[in-house]
Parts: structure tokens; C-alpha cells; sequence
């Protein structure tokens, strides 16, 4: 045991007098010995380091490494956007990449106008005053939304979609275990949210998705009359790109609004690190989560730009703060002020146009595959999701060992964890996907369930 610590013999000797005890394995009696390794681990010779390395090359190479080795119609959550190299240039600037937290105002002047640029351009996507400077995710962000309608109400119980992603709603269960809040779940019947179906007497929070993660585009009327009704805080999961196109969560009403920022400047990168974007009302400032960057001036009245408003456990009395979350993803959100600032208004405006053209073209392509049915018949932007004959994952390995990214399947979204019949997919279009590569989707989508 004392060969795995880093601590010489002398030194274990005087712990072990210190603590009354005669040997190591005194330490652990208190562990039943069925469950204690005994016989040491069944582990191979040791290699020298090129052997490791080669053996771990020849895994990497079982794997397509980026979603650009592929053509990718995946999404759920996570989006294979064009960056421009103009953002990829100016975000991997040396000022942005190795700049550390910014307490000390004085000396980080150009990162805390940074982020109020950013701030400013997801109230304008939000339609929603208050922003903050980013959280690390949508899914955690999410849980900040949750708790600040707890607090905000002094109740405890969710009323959420189940059309909030599903990823998004496994990590607030996840958080209520601890918080003690109670996750009340409203179904989908037809791809549409069933608020009635729950009885949301005494919530803290409405939660819904615009679109949802099957890519309906929803009516967020009944899920604000339902918060209003319950004087619960109406909680909006948005997908920012379609911002540019549909209402925005201020616009309906929402007093929080959660994204997942990914789509602005940052790749896939095998699921992280990503871009929490939050906003809320004025009525929630006290409670934003995170950081916030305000305009103020300094001693000889010039512009500038500080922290400000921390709600966080770090910076007031633990019992009033309503979250602990002690960063941003400050990188990640300089590069998505860059990207939003070189596309513009109109500039995004034709990237969500173009996704929801391409994903319309692709689904009047594919119901024309015989079998092939849509599961639901509601209105889409982007993604949407059909049956086919037959198991959803051997389609999408057909799929994929003819180069393209098929999709995802429901079920293993899922985690498996709900009881679907694995024979949905829910695809996404891109900017980025063209035609000849929308229609080989479907010429190899008709041979997969021939």
C-alpha cells in the first residue's frame, strides 16, 4: 500500500503512531473486506511509450474525427455550423485565448468589453434585458434557470416539457436530488407539449423548449398562460439560431431564457467545451446567475467596464446567493461575439433561412421513401424526426459507413433509458449542407431500408 503514496517510510511510521495504529491496513478496516481489492489488479506488463502510443493510434483511427471527415445531418443539441475563418482568426488571438478571469478591472479593460459585447448581442437574440457573461453549457444552464425560479417563488416543484432536450432534463433531475425540487414532466402527444395532462398547481417554474428537441415549433401561448396562471416564472430553452427567424423568448413572454451558444463559433469537438447563453428580466438582476459585465466610468470619466451584481455564493452570504457557478466561458462567448458581429442581422437571418429551407426540402424528399413515416405532423425549423422500417441504428450505420452522418437515434438520445422502439431518426440541416449532398442523404436512406 505505502508504494502507491508519496510519502517515505519515516513519514508513514509518524502517521501511523500520530493516529494509534500498527499498520497501513488498519486504515481500512472500517471497509468490508468483500469489497476491498486484495489480490491486486489483473493488469498487463508495462510498454514502453511508443508501444502505448501505437496501440492508442491504431483506436483514434477507428473513429472519423471530425464531423468534416463526414457529411453530418446529426444534431440534437450539438450543430455542424460553417465558421468563418475571420472568427477562427480573431478568436484564437493570443489577448483572448491565455486571458485568465477578469477580477481586476484595471488591467482587463479589452476581455470585460468583450463580454459586453457578447451580453448585449444575446439580449438582442433573447429579447430579454438582462443577460449574463455565460454559463458552461445549456444543460447546467438550465439548472440555473430552475433555481433561480425557486428562489425567486420560495417554491419547489418543475413543471417542465418533455420536450426539452433530453440530455438538458437528465442533468436538472440530476441537481434536484440535492436541491429537493420536484421534476414534474409534461408529455408530448404529437410532438406537442400536454400541460394539461399535469396538474402545475403551485410551481416555481413552467419550462419549455422553442423549438423543442424534435424540432417542433411549438405555441409557447399555454406554457405562458400556465405561468402566469400559477405565478411561476416561465423558463424558455431556445435554439438561437432559429431566434432569427421566430419570436424571440422575450417576445413571448419568457422570464428566463436558456440557449446552447455552440452554434456561434464553436466546433463540435466531441461534445465540449460549449456556451451557456442566459438571459432574464430586470425583475431577476438580483438573481443572474454568474458573472455580469456593466458600462460604468472611471475616475477621470471615461468609459469602462467592470464585474458587477455577482449573485454567487463566493461573493455574498451563502444563505442569499443562488448559485455557486464562479466562471464563464469567456473564449467561447468572445467567439461567439465575433461570429454574431460578422454575420449581422441579416447575415443570421440568411443562415436560419437556409437551415430551415434545406431541412424542408430533405423532409418532402424523404416521406417519399416507401416506409419511411414522419412522427409527427407539426411544423419543423430544422430538425425533425421520421420512422423507418426496421431498427433506426442499423440505418444509421448503413448510413454512415457510406460517409454521412445520418442522423440520431431516438432511442440512444434517449440513453435508452425511456422505451422507445429504436426506429426513429432525428435529423438536422445545416447552412452547410447543399443539395447534392441533401439527395445522396436520400438515395442512401432509400438502399438502407430497401
Amino acid at each position: 500500500m505505502a508504494d502507491y503514496l508519496p510519502h517515505t517510510p519515516a513519514e508513514v511510521e509518524e502517521m501511523l503512531k500520530f493516529l494509534g495504529m500498527d499498520s497501513m491496513e488498519q486504515l481500512f478496516d472500517h471497509i468490508p473486506a468483500a469489497v476491498r481489492l486484495s489480490q491486486g489488479l489483473d493488469l498487463p506488463a508495462g510498454l514502453s511509450e511508443p508501444d502505448v502510443a501505437a496501440i492508442f493510434e491504431g483506436i483514434t483511427q477507428k473513429n472519423k474525427a471530425k464531423a468534416s471527415e463526414m457529411v453530418c445531418f446529426a444534431g440534437g443539441g450539438a450543430y455542424d455550423h460553417e465558421i468563418p475563418p475571420v472568427v477562427k482568426s480573431l478568436g484564437g488571438r493570443g489577448e483572448f485565448v491565455t486571458a485568465y478571469t477578469p477580477y481586476q478591472p484595471e488591467v482587463a479593460q479589452g476581455v470585460l468589453q468583450a463580454i459586453f459585447e457578447y451580453q448585449t448581442l444575446v439580449s438582442r437574440l433573447s429579447g430579454l434585458p438582462i443577460p449574463n457573461a455565460s454559463l458552461y453549457d445549456a444543460a447546467t444552464g438550465m439548472v440555473e434557470a430552475v433555481n433561480m425560479a425557486a428562489g425567486a417563488t420560495g417554491r419547489s416543484k418543475i413543471v417542465m416539457s418533455a420536450g426539452v432536450h433530453p440530455h438538458w432534463r437528465a442533468t436538472v433531475k440530476t441537481f434536484a436530488q440535492g436541491t429537493g425540487h420536484e421534476i414534474v414532466e409534461a408529455p408530448l402527444v404529437d410532438g406537442v407539449t400536454n400541460w394539461s395532462a399535469v396538474d402545475s398547481t403551485g410551481a416555481a417554474a413552467i419550462v419549455a423548449s422553442y423549438p423543442n428537441y424534435l424540432g417542433v415549433i411549438e405555441d409557447m401561448t399555454p406554457a405562458k398562460q400556465l405561468a402566469t396562471a400559477n405565478e411561476a416564472l416561465f423558463v424558455m430553452g431556445i435554439d438561437p439560431v432559429a431566434a432569427a427567424v421566430l419570436k424571440t423568448a422575450g417576445q413571448w413572454g419568457a422570464d428566463v431564457m436558456v440557449g446552447e451558444g455552440q452554434p456561434f463559433g464553436t466546433g463540435l469537438n466531441f461534445g465540449g467545451p460549449y456556451l451557456g447563453l442566459f438571459a432574464c428580466t430586470e425583475a431577476q438582476i438580483r438573481r443572474l446567475p454568474g458573472r455580469i459585465v456593466g458600462e460604468t466610468v472611471d475616475s477621470n470619466n471615461r468609459r469602462s467596464f467592470v464585474t458587477t451584481l455577482r449573485a454567487r455564493e463566493q461573493d455574498i452570504r451563502r444563505e442569499k446567493a443562488t448559485s455557486n457557478i464562479c466562471s464563464n466561458q469567456t473564449l467561447m462567448a468572445v467567439t461567439a461575439a465575433i461570429q454574431l458581429g460578422y454575420l449581422g442581422t441579416y447575415g443570421l437571418r440568411e443562415v436560419a433561412t437556409r437551415c430551415a429551407q434545406g431541412a424542408h426540402y430533405l423532409y418532402d424528399e424523404v416521406m417519399k421513401i416507401s416506409g419511411v413515416e414522419p412522427l409527427n405532423s407539426q411544423p419543423f425549423f430544422r430538425e425533425f424526426a421520421f420512422k423507418v422500417p426496421g431498427s433506426a441504428s442499423e440505418v444509421l450505420s448503413h448510413m454512415a459507413t457510406n460517409g454521412v452522418l445520418g442522423g440520431l437515434s431516438i432511442q440512444a438520445l434517449h440513453d435508452n433509458a425511456t422505451g422507445e422502439a429504436d426506429n426513429v431518426i432525428l435529423v438536422t440541416v445545416t447552412e452547410k449542407r447543399t443539395k447534392d449532398q441533401i439527395d445522396n442523404y436520400v438515395e442512401l436512406l432509400r438502399k438502407a431500408v430497401a
